[in-house]
């Protein structure tokens, strides 16, 4: 017998809100509405500005996509709303797309809000949890947390009792190896299973060659907790020596949630500095320019959170990067075949040299943007897509086995 379309609530940021984990969502539900197994999409995201709204085409071949925004970053009743709009939506199945400090910057509305998809499973809707991080391997005081050992080892403590709620899903999906294998050991867990992050586009391989003008140097993403760019910016400087083309820093994107205000007090205390170019928020349809025009990504971080999407991305448009073999990152590139120069983190030397052996060798940039290129053709998202489509499948069957078996005998 055939499956009835599905109809699944995916809860998650999304464009044109700026929530960490927008960008994967963006990619996720577009190749999401393509696939023949979903009748209708419930997006469940948090509330914009006044003068924002979601917009999705409606084309033929392409899910409609309801959306009900009922969340908000820093609320302390985000998991109360997110229950209350599952129930309104009464969908198939409920997905979140989520890391650690999803629904909050501080430590309650960061907890409370993770409680969620308890809340959502407990009502009775089959869960899936696409958890982008994991409390055993972020590095608190780097990621802006806590620079106090008395409040790390408190908030670790929460953090162990917040991921025993999450485990609680149905099915929890994690993309680094290692996280299953530490959910595993340290948890017990047996519903843990991987799920890689995918490759965004499905391109074809793009040029290797520069476009006319000065060199770009880009770093993207959301700045101010463990990706700061004071190293960077103090790299470029030392790389601006006359002895090259003209270059530029491109810093493309917005302040971490985390930490409101980094990006306008870095411009003030670099303004002397010339050749750096701030975009602001870059939307989905200048991504491929940015990209593309860049000679090499910059990863300035001095710690990870898991898996990176600016990797995948750079690898999706032949880039060559340059970035610190720490965390995540190291665990990523070891096991999905990226490569880059390596620097030591907060160390403005060893980041100009890396940049300087991409820049000043042609031959190597145009390398290392091949190879990483062809690891991110590892495996599409559309695929990735596809495994989550599958094991949802499995949790619906479950919940009405389930079901079917509590009714009584007639």
């Amino acid at each position: 017998m055939l499956m009835p379309k599905l109809r699944l609530a995916v809860v998650t940021t999304h464009p044109p809100g700026k929530g960490s984990l927008n960008e994967y969502a963006y990619h996720f539900v577009r190749f999401l509405r393509q696939k023949e197994e979903i009748g209708e999409i419930i997006l469940l995201p948090d509330q914009l500005p006044p003068d924002q709204t979601y917009c999705f085409e409606a084309r033929p071949g392409l899910a409609p996509v309801s959306v009900i925004p009922c969340w908000s970053f820093g609320a302390h009743d985000n998991a109360w709303r997110i229950r209350a709009a599952v129930r309104q939506a009464n969908p198939d199945a409920v997905l979140f797309n989520i890391q650690f400090a999803s629904f909050g910057s501080s430590k309650v509305s960061a907890t409370l809000g993770l409680t969620a998809p308890y809340w959502v499973k407990r009502t009775g809707y089959p869960t899936l949890v696409l958890l982008h991080n994991i409390m055993e391997t972020t590095n608190l005081r780097s990621a802006g947390f806590s620079r106090n050992p008395f409040i790390e080892s408190f908030i670790r403590f929460f953090g162990t009792q917040v991921t025993r709620l999450l485990l609680t899903a149905d099915l929890v999906a994690v993309t680094i190896p290692k996280y299953v294998e530490i959910l595993e050991a340290k948890y017990k867990a047996t519903n843990v299973v991987l799920a890689p992050h995918g490759a965004f586009e499905d391109t074809p391989q793009p040029s290797f060659d520069l476009p006319p003008g000065p060199i770009k140097i880009l770093a993207f993403g959301k700045f101010g907790t463990y990706k700061r760019v004071e190293t960077l910016i103090e790299a470029f400087k030392l790389l601006q020596d006359g002895s090259r083309p003209p270059l530029e820093l491109v810093i493309a994107g917005t302040n971490s949630p985390n930490a409101p205000g980094y990006l306008e007090s870095v411009r003030q205390r670099y303004a002397d500095i010339p050749n750096i170019r701030y975009t602001g928020y870059v939307a989905e349809q200048d991504i491929p320019r940015i990209f593309s025009e860049a000679a090499v990504v910059v990863f300035p971080y001095n710690s990870t959170t898991g898996s990176s999407g600016v990797l995948h991305q750079s690898g999706d448009y032949g880039k060559a990067v340059v970035l610190p073999y720490i965390g995540d990152l190291a665990e990523v590139i070891a096991e999905e075949g990226y490569s880059g120069e390596f620097f030591a983190p907060g160390d403005a030397h060893s980041l100009a040299a890396a940049i300087a052996r991409v820049i000043d060798n042609p031959a190597r940039r145009r390398e290392l943007g091949r190879q990483n290129w062809i690891a991110s053709r590892g495996l599409p998202i559309a695929e990735v897509v596809d495994w989550y489509l599958l094991h949802l499948e499995i949790l619906i069957k479950q919940r009405q086995g389930d079901a079917a078996r509590r009714l009584p005998a007639t």
